[in-house]
């Protein structure tokens, strides 16, 4: 039989159109589709308008709890023994000092202990608002608690195990100066002036005065034995220096320079962590394992009130209209908050493993 042209033609032409639609429909002509952008991860939760931000040495981490609610809301991840933390003057930044000593306990020999890790020693720089660690910062060996000056531009450091002071200069993230101060120093304040930096020296016994503008140590102010930490009235008048394994604060006149009166706090007391009321008109004092807050009176420089807070609570904090304090108990791994006009205890919030130190902040 004798097919036309056209007939043919037409033929071909389906054929064609058949395989070319196979061909398509195995996709290995047509273009790739384009890739579709990642997709951001939504931003982190505001902070709460006042957080307590709590340092869990044990855990390597920093607990954050609303402090209207009471309730913990993250857990930031930060490194080896966080212990000291302060906050910028702008509640944008906190600094924690990160540790890579091994911990030692009371009456542990440290020669039985493993070498320090050098390279986890520094100072966390954490991003409130991100809730994220964003830094390290040089900070000397075994950094344990910190303080930052007014204007943010320095943060100083109480290394324990070199007996020195390290200033860090925040902007460059260098060390800017060190002094010699006693062994074993721990607590470090800065004084309401902003001029001067109180550094206790544990085994020294002493509070050792440094001058920012003259960059000296200026004195050594004998105090009772194991000083752990320093409280400004927020005149600036008076320094309360707890002595732990004296059971006494030393008062410390700030513009002679010499200690006018040891208040006796009782047998059995260890004093540690210290913070002035907003108003000066009290200082509260934690006693580690004598399980107490103590208030003082800064009238009289005598104790007035006492409540269990806790087994060895330590760090210590108190909100803004003095109605609150918060204190970090590292055994039992949370955190008291005690009501300051009843006296007792409200409620105790879990945190991570060995609470140490705690900041109250409010939202940047």
């Amino acid at each position: 039989m004798k097919h036309s042209t056209s007939a043919t033609a037409s033929a071909i032409a389906a054929a064609m159109a058949v395989a070319f639609a196979g061909f398509n429909a195995c996709g290995r002509s047509e273009a790739p589709a384009p890739a579709q952008p990642p997709i951001a991860p939504p931003p982190p939760p505001a902070p709460p308008a006042v957080a307590v931000y709590v340092t869990n040495e044990t855990s390597g981490d920093l607990t954050i709890i609303d402090a209207a609610s009471g309730s913990p809301v993250a857990t930031i991840p930060l490194g080896k023994r966080p212990r000291g933390i302060a906050a910028s003057p702008d509640r944008r930044y906190l600094y924690v000092a990160l540790s890579g000593s091994p911990a030692a306990g009371p009456g542990v020999d440290e020669k039985t202990l493993p070498p320090p890790d050098r390279a986890a020693d520094g100072i966390g720089v954490v991003d409130v608002l991100q809730r994220t660690l964003v830094k390290m910062l040089p900070s000397g060996p075994d950094p344990e608690q910190v303080a930052v000056s007014h204007d943010g531009t320095h943060v100083f450091v109480a290394n324990e195990d070199a007996a020195l002071l390290t200033i860090i200069d925040v902007p460059t993230a260098r060390v800017a100066e060190t002094f010699k101060v006693g062994a074993e120093p721990e607590g470090v304040s800065v004084h309401p002036d902003g001029n001067v930096v109180y550094v206790t020296s544990e085994q020294d016994g002493a509070v050792f005065v440094v001058d920012l503008g003259a960059h000296k140590v200026v004195k050594a102010i004998k105090v009772g034995p194991r000083p752990r930490s320093v409280a400004f009235l927020p005149d600036g008048s008076r320094a309360y220096v707890p002595s732990e394994n004296g059971a006494t604060l030393s008062v410390i006149d700030t513009r002679r320079l010499a200690v006018k009166k040891t208040i006796q706090l009782g047998a059995g007391m260890r004093p540690m962590g210290t913070v002035a009321a907003p108003d000066g008109k009290h200082v509260y004092v934690t006693t580690g394992r004598s399980k107490m807050l103590l208030t003082v009176d800064t009238a009289t420089d005598r104790v007035v009130g006492s409540v269990e807070a806790g087994p060895r609570p330590w760090g210590v904090a108190v909100s803004a209209d003095g109605q609150t304090i918060y204190t970090a108990n590292g055994p039992s791994n949370d955190v008291s908050v005690i009501d300051v006009a009843a006296a007792k205890v409200k409620r105790r919030i879990p945190a991570g493993r060995g609470p140490w130190g705690i900041a109250l902040v409010a939202r940047p």
